[in-house]
């Protein structure tokens, strides 16, 4: 699952740790696509796109993977890590449209749904990150999947002036663990923000030392919290 933009993107979100592993794709579909020996060059340039992508090389996975994806438009590993790549570039409308490529392809999966609704965010479609949203939480994939479609979908409430039904969104039920995992500091974060936005600066406060507690070096929180 991807993490969100590299800067300047529409979710405030925290960047994935920097990988210099080496990461293989396997593409068993490429055989039927491009017959056996094509397929055996394209997975291996699939793997150096992801090897990039990891690394947060976003400029060269690109470069790797347009003439795969022109290529093999039907392969559906190609066109969801392309979609990805472009997310991290900032190329949202071109990130939605390799992302609707890969739902369609795959019968419908909501995994990348969370990073195509907040490319339908940073464009203003409102309206389909309310149709994603609706699909994510009714299909009910892993809790962390569906905590990043929530975030994504309490900010576009947000950037439409409707605080109070962005911070019911994301706080219904919620209150961080006393060990929380990635996903809970990012949806404290996230609601201590919209505290902060409404104008409930001792709530804010309080959530954002929560998270510096748990993890002193979770974005600028502690910051937030002292400030």
């Amino acid at each position: 699952m991807d993490e969100g933009p590299v800067g300047g993107g529409s979710s405030k979100r925290s960047a994935p740790r920097r990988s210099s592993r080496t990461v293989t794709v396997r593409a068993p579909q490429l055989v039927d696509l491009v017959g056996a020996k094509r397929a055996v060059r394209l997975e291996g340039r699939l793997s150096e796109a992801a090897t990039a992508y990891s690394a947060e090389r976003f400029p060269d996975a690109r470069r790797i993977l347009s003439p795969i994806v022109a290529e093999v438009p039907d392969l559906a590993e190609a066109r969801e890590l392309y979609g990805l790549t472009l997310y991290r570039l900032g190329r949202w409308k071109d990130a939605a449209r390799e992302l609707d490529a890969f739902v369609e392809l795959t019968g419908g999966s909501t995994e990348q749904h969370p990073v195509l609704a907040d490319c339908r965010r940073a464009l203003g479609q409102y309206g389909k990150v309310d149709e994603l949203w609706e699909e994510l939480r009714t299909t009910s994939p892993s809790g962390p999947l569906v905590n990043e479609g929530r975030i994504v979908a309490a900010g576009a409430l947000a950037d439409q002036g409707k605080l109070a039904e962005a911070i019911a969104l994301l706080g219904k039920g919620f209150k961080l663990p006393r060990r929380p995992m990635e996903h809970h500091l990012r949806r404290a974060y996230a609601l201590a923000d919209l505290y902060e936005r409404s104008g409930d600066v001792p709530q804010a406060r309080t959530l954002f030392a929560q998270v510096a507690r748990a993890e002193p070096e979770f974005l600028d929180a502690a910051e937030r919290a002292a400030g």
